[in-house]
C-alpha cells in the first residue's frame, strides 16, 4: 500500500505554515482510510500516528517546537479554548476537501506531562460499507438478523467494544429499513453517518439532551423504527424496552463480551427480568479482523493440534492437507493485511432463552442454550474467516478469546 510519508522537516523556524501542515495530514489520514490521528507530545519527541485497519502506525515525527503551535491551530479549528491546557476539552469540526466534498472531524484533548495530546476521529460517510451482507455476515446470521429486524417491533442489540464496527452494523440496518413508508429517529453521541430520510439527534449535554430525554421525545414523534447509539443507564434501557413493548423496532448497543452476556448485563443493570424476556428479540456480538491481503497471503496448514487449541471441536477438525492463509506482506498491503471484516455471534432470544431471563439463570447456562441453538461462539465465527483464507488465526486469536 502506498502511503503518503508526512516526515516533516518543519521547525520552530520553517517558515511552512502550521495551517498547511495540519490540512496536509488531515488529507492525507481521508486517503489512507484512517479512523484517528493522535498528536502525542513526549519528553524528547512530538508523533503523529494514525489508526489505519484498527492498527496505529507512526506517520510523521514534527519538531518538538511546534507541539503548541499544532495544538493552537487545531483547537482553533475546533472552536475549543485555546487557553485552557489544563482540562480535557471535547469539540468538532469540518474538513473541506479539494474535490469540495466535507467531512465531520471530532477533536479530543487531553493534558499529558509533556503537553496536550490531541486525538482526531474521522467521521467519513462515503468509507462505510452499508451493504449488511458485505459485512461479513455467515448466511444463516444473516437470516437470523433480517428476521429480527423486519419484525414490527422488538429490541435489537449490537454488543461489542469501542471500535468493533456496531454503528456501522446498526446503520447497515437502518439504510435496508429506509424507505418511505416508515418514519425512523436515531439519536447518537455523535451521529457518525448522516442518511437521507432519517431524522437524526446529538446528544447535548449542556441543554441536557440525553439518549433518554431524546428516546422519550421519539416516542411522542410517531416513530415505526428507533435507534438509541447505547443503552448507558438503566433510565434508557426501560424507554427502550416500553419502546419495543409498544409496537416500534427499537436498534440500539451495549458494551459486553459476547451476546449471551448482555441478557445478563441489563439485569444487573436493574432491568426487570420480565421485560428483558418480552422485548429483546436479537443480540448480535461483533469483533472487527483485517484481512489478509490478497495479492500476497501464503498458504500453509495447521495440525490438529493447533486447531484444537485454537477452541475447534476435535469431532470437526480439518484435514491437515486443508490449506489456510498467512500474512506475508508486499507494496499492495501493510504487513500482509488490507481492510477488515466483521465476526458475529448473532443470538435469537428464543422461548426457551426467555424462560432463562426469567428464571434469572447465569451467564453459563445461557451459553450453553446458545450452543445448544446453533449460535456460534465470536472465536468459532473468527475460526470459520481462517478455513475461508480471509484472515490468519493470529488475529482471530487476538481479537476473540476462547469461550467467547
Amino acid at each position: 500500500m502506498d502511503t503518503v510519508q508526512a516526515r516533516s522537516t518543519l521547525t520552530g523556524h520553517d517558515d511552512a505554515p502550521v495551517v498547511s501542515y495540519v490540512q496536509q495530514l488531515l488529507e492525507q489520514a481521508v486517503a489512507l482510510k484512517a479512523s484517528d490521528l493522535h498528536f502525542e507530545p513526549y519528553e524528547n519527541q512530538y508523533r503523529v500516528r494514525m489508526r489505519i485497519d484498527g492498527e496505529l502506525r507512526e506517520m510523521a515525527s514534527p519538531h518538538m517546537a511546534l507541539k503548541d503551535r499544532l495544538a493552537s491551530r487545531i483547537k482553533v479549528m475546533s472552536r475549543l479554548d485555546i487557553a485552557e491546557k489544563r482540562l480535557p476539552q471535547d469539540g468538532r469540526m469540518k474538513l473541506q476537501l479539494a474535490s469540495g466534498r466535507e467531512l465531520d472531524l471530532r477533536v479530543s484533548t487531553l493534558p499529558t506531562l509533556f503537553g496536550e495530546k490531541l486525538v482526531i476521529r474521522v467521521l467519513d460517510s462515503l468509507q462505510v460499507q452499508l451493504d449488511l451482507p458485505q459485512l461479513g455476515y455467515e448466511p444463516e446470521d444473516l437470516r437470523r438478523l433480517l428476521a429480527a429486524i423486519r419484525a414490527p417491533h422488538g429490541l435489537v442489540l449490537v454488543t461489542g467494544p469501542t471500535g468493533s464496527g456496531k454503528t456501522q452494523s446498526l446503520y447497515a440496518c437502518l439504510n435496508l429499513l429506509n424507505t418511505p413508508e416508515v418514519n425512523i429517529a436515531t439519536v447518537e453521541d455523535p451521529c457518525e453517518i448522516q442518511l437521507a430520510g432519517i431524522n437524526q439527534v446529538n446528544v447535548q449535554d449542556k441543554p441536557g439532551l440525553s439518549f433518554a430525554v431524546a428516546l422519550r421525545a421519539f416516542l411522542r414523534q410517531d416513530p415505526d423504527i428507533v435507534m438509541v447509539g447505547e443503552v448507558r443507564d438503566l433510565e434508557t434501557a426501560n424507554i427502550a424496552i416500553q419502546a419495543a413493548q409498544t409496537g416500534h423496532l427499537v436498534l440500539s448497543t451495549l458494551h459486553t463480551n459476547d451476546a449471551p452476556a448482555t441478557l445478563v448485563r441489563l439485569r444487573n443493570m436493574g432491568t426487570a427480568p420480565y421485560n428483558i424476556a418480552a422485548s429483546v428479540s436479537l443480540i448480535t456480538a461483533q469483533r472487527l479482523v483485517r484481512c489478509l491481503c490478497p495479492h500476497c497471503k501464503r498458504a500453509c496448514t495447521l495440525s490438529a493440534e493447533i486447531w484444537l487449541k485454537a477452541g475447534w471441536p476435535q469431532s470437526q477438525i480439518p484435514a491437515d492437507s486443508m490449506p489456510v492463509y498467512e500474512a506475508v506482506g508486499c507494496p499492495k498491503c501493510h504487513k500482509g493485511f488490507t481492510g477488515r471484516t466483521g465476526i458475529f455471534q448473532v443470538m435469537p432470544v428464543s422461548v426457551q432463552m426467555q424462560q432463562l431471563v426469567l428464571q434469572e439463570a447465569g451467564i453459563q447456562e445461557l451459553e450453553r442454550q446458545a450452543r445448544s441453538e446453533g449460535v456460534s461462539t465470536l472465536r468459532m465465527a473468527g475460526l470459520r474467516k481462517v478455513l475461508q483464507g480471509v484472515t490468519s488465526l493470529d488475529e482471530v486469536l487476538a481479537a476473540t478469546r476462547e469461550n467467547t
